[in-house]
């Protein structure tokens, strides 16, 4: 999907900084793909990047609008359609990794047409995939899960691919949600797939490779969330990994937009591990990941040292601290 760049951010008047983390995403890992962020009044998240107009966007060489924000269902408020339109008749393409295609509302598509714009809906693909298989193939592939939503497994995994460039090792991030495409310039939005696919959607997306390459799965839900778990075991299944890292935010009570309460980091190893084994009977747990954002530094630490502890196994924030140790098991335990 040709994107043009730079991007002008629009948040809208999302009510919590995690509704924005697509554009969060831009931000940290391309934020010289970046022009501003534009938000509607009450807009209670934020980038960082200054407040601009459409018009001081343009100015700054702005060429996409994206649409910087998830939401369960993925849909796209009528309030926020004036603000799109006028970004079309001004002169910018829009982006959305929202499950609603932007051309299927009349005033948008309408638009578009008569200014020569571009609708880039990044969740959507014209692709057709084949139901997964489950056979074995050539090459490594390591896959991030979750005890939830947004608990930074897409952080994780870009994290990994950099620390593995670092130590000389052969690594591709392989996107499998809306951010992560827009990141990269690459990848699928596997929650998109009909059902059926997803399996063989992620065996396309990391396909057989040389024996030492390794693929680093984004990944998508919890095997625990009630409402996403159906394509967090696609995934699972298709990725096909040979070793995973669990990602967890210390912080909840709850899972994102349900009342159930987080399994704990050892359940979800025990259960990533029994579902794996179907097409991956070596599956293993490498390391954890934990967002420690909300932490204080000294509780965050203490906090990485006694989860790694309690479980024998490396344990980082790819923020706060990096995946050194996570990379060096990787190596410890496959090799160059």
């Amino acid at each position: 999907m040709d994107i043009a760049k730079p991007y002008l951010l629009f948040l809208g008047d999302v009510q919590d900084q995690l509704a924005a983390k697509t554009a969060m995403g831009i931000v940290d890992w391309q934020p010289e793909w970046c022009v501003g962020q534009l938000r509607l009044p009450g807009c209670k998240a934020g980038t960082g990047l200054p407040d601009i107009t459409i018009a001081e966007a343009l100015a700054k060489g702005a060429r996409t609008m994206v649409v910087g924000v998830v939401n369960a269902g993925g849909v796209l408020p009528d309030h926020w359609v004036a603000e799109i339109v006028t970004a079309l008749e001004m002169g910018l393409d829009v982006a959305t990794g929202l499950h609603k295609r932007l051309g299927s509302i009349q005033a948008i598509a309408e638009a578009a047409i008569t200014h020569g714009r571009k609708l880039h809906d990044v969740r959507y693909t014209d692709m057709t995939f084949a139901t997964g298989k489950g056979t074995k193939r050539q090459g490594k592939r390591i896959l991030t899960v979750g005890t939830d939503c947004s608990v930074g497994k897409k952080y994780t995994s870009l994290a990994l691919e950099r620390e593995m460039h670092k130590q000389g090792l052969s690594a591709d991030f392989r996107a499998t949600g809306q951010t992560g495409v827009l990141i990269s310039g690459r990848g699928l939005a596997l929650d998109a797939v009909v059902a059926d696919f997803i399996a063989g959607a992620a065996e396309w997306l990391t396909p057989e490779n040389d024996p030492n390459h390794w693929d680093v799965v984004e990944g998508q839900g919890s095997l625990f969330h009630p409402s996403f778990a159906g394509v967090t075991l696609g995934l699972l299944h298709g990725a096909q990994p040979d070793c995973f890292v669990v990602c967890h935010e210390p912080t909840r009570a709850t899972m994102r937009g349900v009342k159930h309460p987080l399994p704990s980091i050892q359940q979800v190893i025990d259960r990533t591990v029994l579902e794996g084994q179907l097409t991956n009977p070596a599956i293993a747990c490498i390391g954890i990941a934990i967002n420690t954002e909300h932490l204080a530094e000294e509780v965050a630490l203490a906090y990485l040292k006694e989860t790694g502890e309690a479980h024998g196994l490396p344990c980082c924030d790819p923020i706060r601290t990096g995946v050194t140790p996570i990379v060096d098991e990787v190596v410890r335990r496959y090799g160059r």
